[in-house]
């Protein structure tokens, strides 16, 4: 399984290479900012803790939508 994504990563682009670091890159953006945003306790935001909570997780759904959709790609 590693062993068929570092041959897809090898079989790409420099473009794509580049777009795929970038996706991974924002993929974390998104995951450490939903779990930030929850676990925080001095907010900046004044938010109630639960839309601060769901904001959260909405933010590691995308995030894990995001994964997915590198996943999927990079299998082609």
């Amino acid at each position: 399984m590693l062993n068929n994504i570092v041959n897809n990563i090898k079989k790409k682009s420099l473009r794509e290479r580049f777009l795929l670091v970038l996706g991974i890159l924002f993929f974390l953006v998104y995951l450490v900012l939903g779990l930030f945003i929850i676990f925080m306790k001095n907010f900046p935001l004044a938010m109630e803790p639960t839309y601060r909570f769901a904001f959260g997780v909405l933010l590691i759904v995308y995030a894990s939508f995001r994964f997915l959709r590198i996943i999927n790609d990079n299998n082609d």
